[in-house]
């Protein structure tokens, strides 16, 4: 009994090392297959959640997009790649202050990744803070140099500041990494034609109900010599009641990435009595990036004031405008004008007067492209001839165009059909041709 019952232990521990035998390769083989089908699962998932994100961003919700990595961050809030995402997210979002505070960490946890760079450069170029956009890229190129996208990145900051040769030796660099880069090719062609100086000349007619036309002609030159610097000369020529006179203007603009621009500059003429002796005037100009892919692109907010000395009469305008610049090249501008007027044994009278414009594409072929716009005025609008000032209340209506031959040349045309008080009209047209070089 005892023989037996050994003799059956015996028997089921050598069936038993025989199973260790079969299931111990199997239990290794499992614990193996499983070791490599956890990161599998998870890059599974990272790819799933960032296609995710890509999608929300293509189709611009933004909001969704976030979510999606908000979600990731809190299940690991030390991952700096899903980090770099939500950053990202922000600037396409067109969120700058966010995403500029994003980087900023990101760079500063992880200062030898290039995108990280990079994207903070981005963000800085979108804000016009183009000294720091500058800084960034260089960081970024030095930290991976053979990187053909790191160089345009920096390529096209050096184009916003202006710097046109050093911008045309990046893309060469990157032409020479990457031959194949389309877009490289196409934006070192048209730093080829790059010009600063742009020649305009044109003529004006207002024809009237109640006298006899007036005519103008004009030339001018405006030249930007650096991306500081700007100046501007013209010269009119007008024939006003058969009255001969001429007039000489000049200016110039001092533009900051930080503040904007400042024009100061004024006329002179031989006026014979029709147009102003002399004038002044300066204005401040300041304009903001808003987002990409909203419906508000960016705003511009303009200030001026314009001293105009008659014969016989004295002319003050103050001018606030602001520009909305929407999707698509549309725009849209109100302008607000305050006009002091003084006259000898009279008393100074304010009169307000508005302008409202919108512009907008109508087609384009290539290079070529053709923009409308239309606007309505109220009130006193133009103080250049002694014609246009006193009392009287006034509704312009009126629109032209702007056709784009190519990168050089382009044609602008208006008109405008002005109602007076006393039931007196002016029928305003004129053309403008624009060379640059």
């Amino acid at each position: 009994m005892a023989r037996n019952t050994i003799s059956g232990c015996a028997s089921t521990m050598t069936a038993r090392r025989r199973c260790y035998r079969i299931a111990g390769p199997l239990l290794a083989a499992f614990l193996i297959a499983a070791g490599i089908a956890a990161p599998c699962r998870a890059r599974q998932t990272a790819r799933d959640w960032q296609a995710e994100v890509r999608n929300a961003a293509a189709a611009h919700d933004w909001a969704g997009a976030l979510r999606i990595v908000d979600g990731e961050i809190a299940r690991a809030p030390k991952d700096m790649d899903i980090r770099a995402w939500r950053a990202r997210v922000l600037l396409w979002a067109g969120r700058l202050t966010e995403a500029e505070r994003e980087f900023a960490a990101l760079v500063q946890a992880v200062p030898n990744d290039p995108d990280d760079w990079m994207g903070l450069g981005t963000v800085y170029l979108q804000q016009r803070r183009l000294p720091d956009a500058l800084r960034a890229m260089d960081r970024a190129v030095a930290l991976d140099p053979k990187r053909s996208d790191l160089r345009a990145a920096r390529a096209r900051v050096l184009v916003a500041m202006g710097e046109p040769r050093q911008a045309r030796l990046e893309f060469q660099q990157v032409l020479r990494q990457d031959p194949a880069n389309v877009a490289a090719r196409d934006e070192l062609a048209s730093l080829r034609n790059d010009t600063k100086h742009q020649l305009r000349f044109g003529a004006e007619n207002d024809l009237f109900n109640f006298t006899g036309a007036n005519h103008s002609q004009w030339l001018s030159l405006i030249s930007r010599w650096s991306p500081r610097w700007t100046t501007s000369a013209a010269g009119n020529f007008y024939q006003i009641a058969g009255v001969g006179a001429g007039k000489f203007t000049g200016g110039v603009t001092r533009t900051a990435a930080r503040w904007g621009s400042l024009t100061i500059g004024g006329a002179v003429a031989r006026d014979n009595a029709v147009v102003p002796r002399a004038e002044a005037f300066f204005a401040a100009d300041r304009g903001w990036a808003v987002s990409q892919d909203n419906v508000l692109r960016g705003i511009e907010l303009t200030y001026g004031q314009h001293w105009y000395w008659y014969a016989t009469a004295r002319i003050l305008t103050f001018d606030e405008t602001a520009f909305v610049y929407l999707p698509r090249e549309w725009s849209w501008s109100i302008r607000l004008t305050q006009a002091r007027s003084q006259f000898p044994a009279t008393p100074a009278d304010w009169k307000p007067s508005g302008m409202t414009r919108l512009a907008f594409p109508l087609t384009h072929a290539g290079a070529r492209r053709l923009l409308g716009n239309i606007f309505f005025a109220a009130g006193t609008e133009d103080f250049a001839q002694i014609s246009q000032i006193g009392s009287f209340a006034s509704q312009t209506y009126g629109g032209g165009f702007r056709f784009q031959l190519n990168a050089r040349h382009d044609i602008t045309g208006y008109a405008s059909y002005q109602r007076r008080t006393r039931n007196r009209t002016d029928t305003n047209f004129g053309v403008t041709y624009g060379i640059r070089f």
